[in-house]
């Protein structure tokens, strides 16, 4: 007897190696069959949350499709904050949890279904009659569309004897979208021109280029054309000059660099989505420069965009490339005059700011100079962000993840190690945290610890508040009380589960993270360093923020 739960976790793990979830009624007998009829991995997070984040920032650090699991009900509702966030950042998994039965709903039982398209995810519910056939689909919706699937199986049906496993089916690998159309032509003939007559052109690239591997395309155009190079968060290290690229634009960005995106002429974007914050809330390009946009989505997504190609970022950037050849343009020689590193000077801060506490600023700077080189950084939401993305230098844009801010969410960071860790076996992970978010999701602490050992680390912006909430509203006169957080040491929670924890009060504190750096992994401990941060130092994007929030 084969039951309908073994033909799920059988097709499934035909095309995931690696599962994340917390066992319950409605996914035990999934799990049974996972572990004793396949070779796929299980790792056992604490919370369903984690579940979800796990598997998300798997596929964010390898581009392979991982899948996460949960019991119905209370199991399942703690799966939607991050499979919202799933499906706003376009990131493909399977979440495979347990339903009600089919001979109706329990007490305890919700509209699954309902709620997950709520979010935005697609539900496929299992029958006896073909369980693996239906797995496969919804394995190919994930990727076809870039998008999370729910496979719900009803909790009478997964027992039940379902035959013989059918033969494997292949799912269908998602297409490229080619720039077929006469419009799409058109509009790159137009590019092309405007780049050949530029006297200043700008290149800003993002995740999607990441994703469709524009990299080498994108590169060639911007040496043809002589173009200044830069890239949003989440596409950091795509292009192949550093010598001519200004790093992260938007809010993350130095204001030295961001001046001088100002002075481009003409742009060209490819990728990215140009949300509020890569754009400035609107200010980062001058009136009257020529604005292009490169994306798979069905229209340009900024209204500062003249015109726009619907895409994938390599075939486009290969056309232009082309073209550019083709025309025999001279490069504008503009980015030969440009210092990158004087662009890109930011300010350090002292070692205390004036209450005393330390200046995140100069504690980035730190702890930027000690990480070990080959790492992945995974980022929880909240103020703090800024501080890594600023002066944390990222190899590629597989190397950051930014769980949680496509959806605005914390409290999702500690799981994402976990995924990380499995996907990059030979990288350090590292997570930047704030206290609310890592309060948040605490129950995951004990997985990061349990799953990425001495490769695994995590700095923790300890302010003793939601920093974010303390800046935007404390600053408009709210009462305070609610925004703050009784300062928590993380450093002893995370000896509680087998991590070394370090409270930094002082710069020299972080001397044992150039130790430990140095220590072979398989020795150390995963380490948790619980920085005593000032929130009276307010990240440049968060000042953004508030600007835009008073005019």
């Amino acid at each position: 007897m084969s039951t309908v739960s073994e033909h799920v976790a059988q097709t499934l793990a035909r095309h995931v190696d690696n599962v994340f979830g917390v066992m319950g009624n409605g996914n035990a007998a999934f799990l049974d069959g996972l572990e004793r009829a396949t070779s796929a991995r299980f790792t056992a997070v604490r919370h369903e949350a984690g579940a979800v984040v796990a598997a998300d920032a798997y596929y964010r650090s390898c581009g392979r499709l991982a899948a996460a699991t949960a019991t119905y009900g209370a199991g399942f509702t703690n799966t939607l904050t991050p499979l919202a966030e799933a499906v706003q950042a376009r990131v493909p998994l399977v979440l495979v949890v347990g339903d009600e039965p089919t001979a109706g709903a329990r007490p305890w039982d919700v509209d699954q279904i309902a709620l997950a398209s709520a979010v935005g995810a697609r539900t496929y519910t299992v029958s006896r009659a073909d369980p693996a056939v239906t797995t496969t689909i919804a394995i190919e919706h994930a990727l076809s569309f870039g998008r999370p699937a729910v496979i719900a199986i009803p909790y009478d049906v997964g027992t039940l004897d379902a035959g013989e496993l059918p033969p494997a089916t292949e799912a269908g690998a998602p297409s490229r979208v080619a720039p077929s159309s006469p419009f799409a032509q058109s509009t790159m003939d137009e590019i092309a021109a405007a780049l050949v007559a530029a006297h200043r052109p700008f290149l800003l690239a993002g995740r999607g280029a990441w994703l469709a591997d524009a990299g080498p395309a994108l590169s060639r155009i911007a040496d043809l054309a002589g173009a200044v190079t830069g890239s949003s968060a989440l596409g950091r290290g795509i292009f192949e000059r550093p010598e001519f690229d200004i790093g992260v634009v938007g809010g993350f960005g130095a204001e030295g660099a961001m001046a001088l995106v100002r002075e481009a002429d003409v742009v060209v974007v490819f990728g990215a989505s140009l949300n509020q914050f890569t754009m400035r809330f609107g200010d980062l390009f001058a009136p009257g420069t020529a604005v292009f946009q490169v994306d798979v989505a069905q229209s340009a997504t900024h209204e500062h965009v003249a015109g726009f190609v619907r895409g994938d970022a390599a075939l486009v950037g290969e056309a232009i490339a082309e073209r550019l050849a083709a025309s025999g343009v001279t490069p504008s020689g503009w980015r030969e005059t440009i210092d990158v590193e004087r662009l890109g000077e930011r300010e350090q801060g002292d070692q205390l700011a004036a209450d005393g506490r330390l200046d995140p600023r100069s504690v980035a700077v730190r702890i930027g100079e000690l990480l070990p080189s080959n790492r992945v950084v995974v980022s929880d939401g909240g103020h703090f962000i800024g501080w890594a993305n600023m002066y944390w230098p990222i190899a590629s844009p597989d190397r950051m993840h930014m769980v949680g801010t496509a959806f605005q969410a914390i409290g999702l960071g500690w799981p994402s190690v976990a995924g990380a860790a499995i996907a990059k076996p030979d990288s350090t992970v590292v997570l930047t945290t704030g206290d609310g978010g890592g309060l948040m999701a605490l129950a995951d602490l004990e997985t990061a610890v349990r799953v990425a050992g001495g490769r695994g680390m995590a700095v923790v912006w300890n302010d003793a508040a939601y920093s974010a909430e303390v800046n935007v509203y404390g600053s408009k006169g709210y009462a305070l009380g609610p925004m703050l957080i009784p300062e928590v040491d993380f450093a002893a929670l995370a000896t509680g589960v087998g991590a070394e924890g370090v409270v930094v009060r002082y710069l020299g504190d972080l001397d044992r993270l150039g130790t430990w750096a140095a220590e072979d992994a398989g020795t150390r401990s995963f380490l948790v360093l619980d920085c005593r941060v000032s929130g009276a130092v307010v990240a440049p994007y968060q000042e953004e923020i508030m600007r835009a929030g008073s005019r």
